[in-house]
């Protein structure tokens, strides 16, 4: 028998963490984070984790507990998600996955296989060098031979994906293509019901992200962006939307208003493309809330997840 799991998920400044509060809280559950930038310590306000105060009292996992100096992936996100999933499963509560970065979510969930070590700094390296001294056509001949099937996926100008291709089949032996094969080998163990929260006018989104922004700022976003530069974050740690753009004006080369503006745009952006991710899983119960208040959301939600539970 499959395991059941809520998975809320959608863009950001949505309402996810709220309504996954709920959940857990009504179905006896825990919250799994699924968010590429909550899983580091500090960046609280960047990064919109929840508060003890808006966790009410309910376990949270995957959130905050690695420094920012450290590199995080999706292979790694599996691996940790699993054994809080199975955790929480083993105490007999309802697993509540909450996030809105799409590939953690989808990678798990699909219990997609990583091969071990499939990649090497190493080689990663010793392949830059090749390409500043041989350029780009050398090395995409190379993976032509060796892997003519991902060659036909990849253009040849696609610097990023050929030596990504080619690093992969010299660190482990095996092509993209066949590890791709052995990613999705295995069925997953979980039964998922999606749910998402939307707007049908962007601009009501749009609207609550500059509002979230400003929020932040008021909450102290200038003074952590200033002390996260002082750790020298990891590469991962460094995409994260909220601090990298005051960082113009924190060296002094920017006015604060022209970075704030930049922020809200950045965000903006990012939701649009979790929007487009995500609606591309035709599972998913969309809730809209252009015309109604947080209960009514809530209350649908609390439907859909008594239906799939069987009454529970």
């Amino acid at each position: 028998m499959k395991k059941k799991a809520i998975v809320i998920v959608g863009a950001t400044a949505s309402g996810k963490t709220g309504l996954g509060v709920y959940v857990a809280r009504k179905f006896n559950g825990e919250v799994i984070s699924a968010d590429s930038m909550q899983i580091y310590k500090g960046m609280s306000i960047a990064t919109a984790k929840p508060t003890i105060e808006e966790m009410q009292g309910v376990p949270h996992h995957l959130i905050d507990f690695l420094p920012v100096t450290e590199k995080y992936s999706v292979s790694a996100y599996c691996n940790d998600a699993k054994t809080v999933f199975n955790d929480v499963i083993s105490r007999g509560k309802l697993p509540v996955i909450v996030g809105g970065t799409g590939l953690y979510i989808d990678s798990f969930l699909s219990n997609t296989q990583f091969l071990d070590n499939a990649g090497s700094d190493t080689v990663r390296e010793t392949l830059k060098k090749e390409f500043e001294i041989k350029g780009i056509e050398k090395l995409y001949e190379e993976l032509c031979e060796v892997d003519p099937e991902a060659a036909r996926n990849i253009h040849p100008n696609n610097t990023v994906r050929v030596l990504r291709a080619l690093e992969v089949y010299r660190a482990t032996g095996k092509t993209l293509t066949e590890q791709n094969l052995l990613s999705h080998n295995v069925e997953s163990d979980i039964e998922p019901l999606y749910i998402a929260i939307g707007y049908r006018d962007r601009e009501l989104l749009y609207d609550r992200i500059n509002k979230r922004v400003d929020i932040m700022l008021e909450n102290g976003l200038l003074d952590e962006a200033k002390d996260f530069f002082k750790m020298n974050p990891s590469v991962t740690a460094f995409k994260a939307i909220g601090c990298k753009e005051l960082k113009p004006y924190i060296d002094g080369e920017a006015d604060l208003d022209v970075c704030v503006d930049n922020l809200k745009r950045e965000t903006r952006r990012y939701a649009k493309r979790q929007l487009t991710w995500f609606k591309r899983n035709n599972k998913i119960h969309w809730l809209y809330a252009d015309n109604k208040d947080r209960d009514t959301i809530y209350n649908e939600a609390e439907a859909l997840i008594k239906e799939f539970l069987g009454g529970d």
